[in-house]
């Protein structure tokens, strides 16, 4: 089943797809369907308790093409970097690029969402701990690079630059997350290709590795990496970030806010 979180009539809605159309699981509204471009899109995750923040985990050079179009080695083990949960935005939503910078580029990748508590998990046992998957598309802006391996706060971590969705989709409904095909197209041309079977590490060594030191909770996410095919995106450019059987996340670049 695909799940989404929408805003509409003023108020906050648990949704699923159905027949293309979104039907809304608030009691109130329960059964009552709507149109995709009636609702804004949120994040299709979970509120989290106020005494445990969201962990987003992020991975850097997790693909092999990718680690060859930078000239690096592939990596022995994971090169992981901790994103800010303020920086999640909804399908349809907009990402400000900052005046002035060169290179701002998008990164498709397969969002991982942990259903259960984690910790020392083995990897035969890892897929047990998934809830679903979902589209995250994880911008950097490489003027502010100062390590490709260990990307600092202002590359990763600013506001609206991580749209995540449309949809949550069922572990169960994802036979095998390390087979889906990847594409992202800016203005409608095709500028990146892949697969997850390239990735380094796999969903399962991921939740071992990181469940080996730090417990992973319900509504966590692993932000896997990407293939190769990153391209700058300017001002008024629309990014689609596809995987298949997942979904297509639609994101528009917009200029700075002047206050």
């Amino acid at each position: 089943m695909k799940h989404a979180r929408i805003a509409w009539a003023g108020a906050v809605h648990d949704a699923v797809e159905s027949d293309g159309r979104l039907e809304l699981l608030t009691p109130a509204f329960r059964g009552r369907r709507l149109s995709f471009d009636e609702v804004v899109w949120l994040p299709p995750l979970a509120p989290m308790p106020p005494h445990r923040p969201r962990s987003v985990l992020a991975l850097a050079i997790n693909y092999a093409d990718h680690a060859k179009e930078l000239a690096f080695k592939p990596p022995e083990e994971p090169l992981a970097f901790a994103k800010g949960a303020g920086s999640l935005i909804g399908h349809r939503a907009f990402t400000v690029r900052p005046d002035g910078v060169r290179n701002m580029h998008y990164e498709c990748e397969l969002a991982v969402v942990i259903g259960r508590e984690a910790r020392r998990v083995k990897k035969g046992d890892a897929y047990d701990h998934v809830a679903g998957y979902a589209v995250a598309n994880d911008y950097a802006i490489r003027d502010y690079l100062e390590n490709w391996y260990r990307p600092n706060l202002r590359v990763k971590n600013r506001d609206t630059c991580t749209p995540i969705g449309p949809w949550l989709v069922d572990a169960a409904d994802v036979p095998d997350p390390m087979r889906l095909k990847l594409r992202t197209t800016v203005d409608g041309q095709v500028t990146q290709q892949g697969t997850t079977a390239d990735m380094i590490f796999d969903v399962p060594t991921l939740i071992e590795y990181f469940s080996s030191f730090m417990t992973l909770h319900p509504g966590d996410l692993i932000l896997t990496g990407t293939p190769d095919g990153v391209v700058d995106c300017p001002v008024g450019a629309v990014v689609v970030c596809e995987i298949e059987g997942i979904g297509a996340l639609h994101n528009t670049i917009v200029s700075e806010p002047k206050f």
